[in-house]
Formats: C-alpha cells, structure tokens, sequence
C-alpha cells in the first residue's frame, strides 16, 4: 500500500507542483521520472540483497529511507528538496518483490499464495484510492499535505515491519554488483537528462551529443560487464530466448507508451479552459480520471484468467497492446469532454493489465527454473525503465509544442505525443507477435496451483513462482 501511495504522488500533482514552486512543466515532470528511475536502478540491487540474510536490514532500511524522502518533500525547501525526497521515495519500489518474497519464505505454501495475491491486489487497487485521495489532500490541505500523508504511512509501515517481519532466511550472500548498479544508473540517468535537455541546449549542440554519447557507453559497458561478472546485477543473457525478449520489449516499448498517455491526461485535464482546450479540473477530478485505469488493469487480471483457458497466453501479449493502441487513439481523436477521457483511461488500464498479467507467465514458461529470479529482475529492471522515459518524453513533446513566453503547449502537442505513443503500440504489437512467432514449436502456458488439475486452474493469476505465485509449466502447441 505504502509504494502504491507514493507511486500515486506523481502523475497528478505535477501541474501543482510547477505552480507552486515557480519551474517549468518539464522540470516538474522529474518529480515522476526520478521516482521511476531510481526505482528501476534499486529493484535489483535490493533484491540482491535482500535474498540472503540481509533482507530485514534491507527493508527495514528502504522503509527508512521512504519516510525520511517523504518528509524531505513534504517540508517547503524548494524543488531541490522535492526532487530528492521523490528521488528517496523511489527506494520504496524495490520493497515489493522483498515482500512478496518474504511471504513466500515465511508462510506455507497455501497460505503464501494468497498473501502474495494479496500484495498484488492492494498495490493495484491502492494506486487507484491514492489518486483521489492524494488529489483530495493536495486540493483543500495544499501541495505538501499528500507527502506528509505518504509520510505517515511510511512511519506506520516501518512499525508494523519492525514488530512482524520475520528474520532473514539463512543463505549465502553473494557478492553486490556495485559497479553494475552505478553503470546502470549513470548511463539511464544521463540518457533521461539529456532528453528533457534537448530543448533548451539544441538538439545538435555538442553539450547535448556529448552526454547522450557518453550514456550509451556506458549503458554499453553496463551489458558487457554483467555478462562477465559471476553474479550480476541482473543476468541479461535470459533475453536470448525469443519470448524473454517479447515480454521485455514490451515491458520497456510498452511502459514509455503507458507513462506517456498518463502524463499527457492529467496535464491535459488540467488545462485551463481558456487555452482553447482542457477542461480546467481540480486535482481531486484529475485523480479521479485514472481511477478508470486501475480498475481496468484489476478486470483484465481476471479477463487472463478466462482467456488462458482456451487461448495461449502468447497470443494475449499482441492483444494487450492492440487494446492499449485503441487506448490511445481514443484520446488522440476523442478528447473533447471529460466522459470520454473516463473511456480512454479504462481501455488503457483494460490493455496495460493484460500485458502485465501475461508477462510474468511467459517469462518463467522460457526459462529454466533456477534462473527465474534473475529473469523477473530484469523484466521489472526494463519496465520502470520504460515508465521513467515515457516521463520524461511527454516532457519533451509538449515543450517542443510550447511558444516562446507560454506556459502552456498548443493542443496539436497532444495530438503528435498521441501519434507516437500510437506508433510505439503499433511496434510493440508487431515485435512482440514476430518475436513468439518465431520460436520454434510453440508454447502454450497453462498456469497450475496446487495439486489440482491443470485445466480447473488455468485461470490462475499469473504469479512469478519466486514470490508464491501458482506454478507455470509449457506445453507443446
């Protein structure tokens, strides 16, 4: 619950949050993008740690290190205190998988199941209450009432963990990736900068090609030295197989397309009306307009449920961008009233869910079961990587939209970010559906759980096996 509050701290209070502290719409964006970025740098590295017997030190600390982020946004020190507490808070994003991991250990299996679909729902279900509910502080308390608020349940979180966490399962520790980690972080980190950059610097000025040539290498260096070392930070040789790659590419393709329509609502409902275009809501209103969202990603949890009986969950991954692209042409071609931003939001949650679900199944039916750990790691590694560019982009559309002396970009800035996130699904879609295509003798996943029959549980959600979840086994087409 704790990382679906502060996950819902972002999207809609970026307008607010340029207001308040006097910054461009861009640079207010990185109060999203920074949350993402960290969190997908941390999710590993603490994962790493916290498959030994650090774990109650790593959550307990990453708890830490959400409430003291949060009170550091919370205080009115100005947009660099916000950034960095934001950037803190994404710490929070690597706590999920410890969760789950430690229901897995703690609990016997019938009962790990269902306290890791629990941990599923409520990190779905919570981001969609924490839209309005932020929103609602935000508009009648002021802009640091949903931080101190995020503050308070990190507080509460880190007592109930102190009094209830179990100790940390007996393994041997291995050895942390530190150089994996600051490879990956600085060659993301730079590669974002410069984008939000391109802007104000010029796209060919030498600055600009300097630091996005200088993050490519290292991002470079990052893959060549994870297929080196002997425990690496994520194991990036899983993406070979040809469905690893289909659900990764999605993961990555289709996070940059799902950040960018989100950004690109909440600032678009916001908008004042006498810009020509928006609908001039309240916080409140623009937290409620991506509720629609979660509510379709929990629908489409169960829709998996029902179509992986019949249909191989291989084929769903097209579909779940095809339904993500009608998301999109939705808001691109019908925006004009408020009902049908609502519509657009659940398609998006509808094919963003199905996705999500069915990523985790194909992964674990394509490789070994030893390594599924490592191949999840990099699957969720490559989504926030997605989410964080898809932030930073809608940036970069819309300012490139925005006239000299305006804070507000044209309406036709909307259009062309909608045109390219239509473009990216289209990709997506294509890749994905060649990539799975073209391994041979094809899979069908059938998800299992417990001792019970195959057929009677191929509606089981589509948990990765190393967090409790229902088993995965392949069967021949």
């Amino acid at each position: 619950m704790l990382v679906a509050i502060v996950s819902s701290l972002g999207a809609p209070l970026i307008p607010t949050i340029a207001a308040v502290d006097h910054v461009s719409m861009s640079s207010a964006q990185w109060s999203l993008t920074v949350t993402m970025l960290v969190g997908a740098i941390a999710t590993p590295t603490m994962g790493r740690l916290g498959d030994g017997p650090h774990r109650r030190k790593v959550i307990l600390t990453g708890l830490a290190a959400v409430l003291v982020g949060s009170v550091l946004a919370a205080l009115p020190l100005g947009f660099g205190a916000l950034i960095a507490g934001r950037a803190l808070q994404g710490l929070g994003i690597g706590l999920t998988p410890l969760a789950m991991a430690t229901a897995r250990d703690a609990l016997p299996p019938e009962r790990s199941r269902s306290a890791v679909a629990t941990l599923s729902l409520t990190a779905a279900a919570g981001i969609g209450l924490g839209y309005p509910v932020t929103g609602l502080l935000a508009e009648y308390f002021g802009l640091y009432a949903g931080f101190w608020f995020a503050a308070i349940a990190a507080a509460v979180a880190l007592a109930a963990a102190i009094v209830v966490l179990p100790p940390s399962p007996q393994r041997p520790a291995h050895r942390l990736d530190v150089l994996g980690a600051a490879l990956l972080a600085g060659g993301m980190a730079g590669l974002l900068f410069a984008l939000t950059q391109g802007g104000h610097w010029g796209w060919s000025s030498a600055r600009l090609l300097v630091l996005a040539v200088v993050s490519v290498l290292l991002l470079v260096g990052w893959v060549a030295h994870e297929l080196r070392t002997p425990h690496p930070l994520v194991d990036v040789r899983l993406v070979r197989d040809p469905v690893v790659l289909a659900a990764n590419l999605t993961a990555v393709v289709g996070g940059v397309a799902m950040y960018l329509l989100m950004s690109l609502v909440t600032r678009f409902v916001q908008t004042p009306t006498s810009a020509g275009y928006g609908f001039g809501a309240s916080v409140v209103v623009t937290g409620l307009v991506l509720v629609p969202f979660s509510a379709g990603s929990l629908l489409a949890g169960r829709l998996v449920r029902v179509l992986s009986r019949t249909v191989p969950l291989a084929r769903l991954l097209p579909l779940g961008c095809l339904i993500s692209l009608v998301a999109v042409l939705s808001f691109v071609f019908a925006r004009h009233s408020l009902w049908q931003v609502f519509v657009t939001m659940a398609l998006a949650g509808l094919g963003i869910g199905i996705t999500v679900s069915v990523m985790p199944a194909l992964i674990v039916s394509a490789v070994p079961a030893q390594e599924t750990g490592s191949a999840m790691s990099f699957n969720h590694v490559v989504k926030y990587i997605g989410y964080s560019t898809g932030s930073a982009l809608s940036a970069v559309v819309l300012q490139a939209h925005t006239a000299a002396g305006q804070a507000l970009p044209s309406n036709d800035g909307y259009r062309s970010a909608g045109l390219l996130a239509c473009a990216v699904w289209v990709a997506t879609a294509l890749v994905s559906y060649l990539l799975i295509r073209s391994r041979r003798g094809g899979t069908r996943t059938v998800l299992t759980a417990g001792k019970q029959k195959p057929a009677e549980q191929a509606g089981a959600g589509p948990l990765p096996p190393q967090a409790g979840g229902p088993r995965h086994t392949s069967v021949d087409r």
